[in-house]
């Protein structure tokens, strides 16, 4: 499987434009309470809640804001790949041997944007997020940063998501279009309900964009280009 960051390699791309909206969603949502510490997690498996998580945490850290990505999902960690990060110790390891977890950050291309890997995976995951630790960590990166973003596993398979639900500001359940059913959808905002948590809201991922609308910001902003191009010949 390829990883990769559109936000990053295509910025003017509808889909990393779309981040950008979301990214100022998110930002609304926080006017009455500050969502500092954001969890992100889908209904079920492959519905893309990680690489939304990463680009999303990209969209925001451009906007000056110190974000950190950590990797709750110790079942199968995967912001290592998308970040292209080692991965022999993080948040796992951090957590078992009782560290300070800044001592496991890895920094990206992306400034201001850090990330706290998975780490190795660990015979009792649910255990491990559900800890004491997991929360004064949790405590911790909220003052240090101006945004946490974390990812855990899908909230309908494992308790994992639920136990982490109720130690964040906010959720961002992330569904993918024409994959999750009603009933699936519904039942994973039934369990998060159960555990009392705040739900920022929902994004429906892997939507099919027609080719039209690829051409169309694409003249937009070729147009663009040009004027600043002309622009610049014109005051030389």
């Amino acid at each position: 499987m390829a990883y990769s960051l559109i936000t990053v390699e295509e910025a003017k791309s509808p889909i990393s434009e779309a981040f950008r909206t979301l990214r100022t969603n998110v930002q609304f949502t926080g006017v009455d309470s500050e969502n500092r510490r954001i969890m992100i997690t889908s209904a079920g498996p492959r519905e893309g809640k990680s690489s939304t998580l990463a680009n999303l945490a990209v969209s925001i850290a451009q906007t000056g804001k110190s974000v950190l990505v950590i990797d709750a999902d110790l079942r199968n960690p995967t912001q290592h790949k998308l970040f292209r990060l080692d991965n022999r110790e993080g948040l796992s390891i951090a957590l078992v041997l009782d560290q300070d977890y800044r001592s496991f950050i890895s920094e990206t291309e992306v400034q201001g944007l850090q990330v706290l890997t998975g780490g190795p995976v660990p015979p009792n995951p649910a255990e491990l997020v559900g800890s004491k630790r997991m929360k004064r960590l949790m405590e911790e990166a909220g003052k240090q940063f101006d945004i946490v973003l974390i990812d855990t596993p899908p909230v309908v398979a494992v308790t994992d998501a639920a136990i982490l639900a109720q130690e964040v500001d906010g959720v961002i359940l992330v569904l993918a279009a024409g994959e999750v059913n009603k009933e699936f959808a519904q039942r994973a905002k039934e369990q998060l309900d159960k555990v009392n948590a705040k739900i920022l809201g929902a994004v429906l991922n892997k939507v099919e964009i027609k080719a039209s609308d690829y051409q169309y910001y694409y003249y937009y902003h070729s147009s663009e280009d040009t004027k600043k191009k002309h622009k610049r010949q014109k005051a030389l």
